[in-house]
């Protein structure tokens, strides 16, 4: 669900010259501007294609059918993960990146349909929401310059945990209340803090489409427990 995994390089970006370390924060966050801007025009696309409520039934209607879909969205993020860690080739990076970000944009689909359809202005107040924690949580990294690696097995065991207790919720018919999305939203701002300091002290200068995968993934988990939470309020 989030990686927490990146490794320790010899020549991170903590240790390069400063315009080299300026430029790899840059391209950063302007992929994941270009990756964010991607994922909303790819919603707007699918959730406006005609017929698209027969493809949401099919992915909520039966039982296990979630748990299919959630199956090949673990596999599709393990693989967009694997391919933007990648050093074999940049075309291979954001190829990775690109299945990222359609697998988000698929299984955000039946809670954004049900959103826009009953629950009028709850997806701009959340994505608002989401857009000024992201800001705060970044801004406490850059400004504080502190290490938050120890976050990493928090972020990684939290993150099975959640997977497993939505399989349990899928298979025994439960539906997971407010508390587990604020347990989310918590989990998302870990490891938000979390990637955002690997981006200052770990990854390299090179690895910003890496990098900004792994804040994607992050940032989008961050609004999709938020929504629900506004969802859940209304």
């Amino acid at each position: 669900m989030f990686n927490a995994h990146t490794e320790q390089h010899p020549f991170a970006a903590a240790q390069a010259q400063p315009d080299a370390r300026a430029a790899f924060i840059r391209r950063t966050y302007a992929h994941l501007a270009g990756a964010l801007f991607a994922l909303l025009v790819l919603e707007t696309i699918l959730l406006n294609l005609p017929g698209i409520e027969n493809l949401i039934v099919l992915m909520i209607g039966q039982q296990y059918s979630w748990l299919v879909v959630l199956g090949l969205f673990m596999g599709a993020t393990w693989m967009g993960q694997s391919m933007a860690n990648s050093d074999t080739s940049v075309a291979t990076q954001y190829f990775g990146l690109g299945v990222f970000v359609v697998a988000y944009a698929i299984i955000f689909l039946p809670i954004l349909y049900i959103a826009s359809h009953h629950y009028p202005g709850v997806i701009a107040e959340a994505g608002m929401v989401t857009l000024l924690l992201f800001a705060g949580l970044t801004a406490t990294v850059f400004i504080t310059r502190k290490d938050f690696s120890f976050l990493g097995p928090i972020v990684a065991i939290g993150g099975l945990i959640a997977l497993g207790t939505i399989v349990v919720g899928i298979v025994f018919g439960f539906t997971l209340g407010l508390l587990f999305s604020t347990l989310m939203v918590a989990l998302a701002a870990a490891a938000i803090l979390y990637q955002t300091s690997n981006i200052l002290h770990r990854y390299n200068p090179n690895q910003h489409v890496a990098a900004s995968l792994a804040l994607f993934g992050a940032v989008a988990m961050l609004f999709f427990y938020i929504l629900r939470i506004f969802m859940a309020r209304r």
